[in-house]
């Protein structure tokens, strides 16, 4: 048997044109926002909702995963 994981690992990046994108690794979800605080509270709820009434061990996950993120962003150059 596999070891579950403590953790559902996502990215927030900046949007094309505006905003963020938020997507996690482990599981299928994928949310936005205009501001990082937006889309940070828009994956915690996204990532509830994917796993309410389910079994986090049908993931790969432990019953109280942690959601571990990565902000990536691009320096400006001058």
């Amino acid at each position: 048997m596999s070891r579950l994981q403590q953790n559902i690992h996502a990215i927030i990046r900046p949007g094309d044109d505006k905003g963020y994108i938020a997507e996690c690794i482990e599981i299928s979800v994928v949310t936005q926002g205009m501001t990082l605080d937006e889309t940070s509270r828009n994956l915690m709820e996204a990532v509830s909702l994917h796993l309410e009434g389910e079994d986090p061990t049908e993931f790969g996950l432990v019953a109280k995963p942690s959601l571990s993120v990565t902000f990536e962003l691009q320096p400006e150059y001058a």
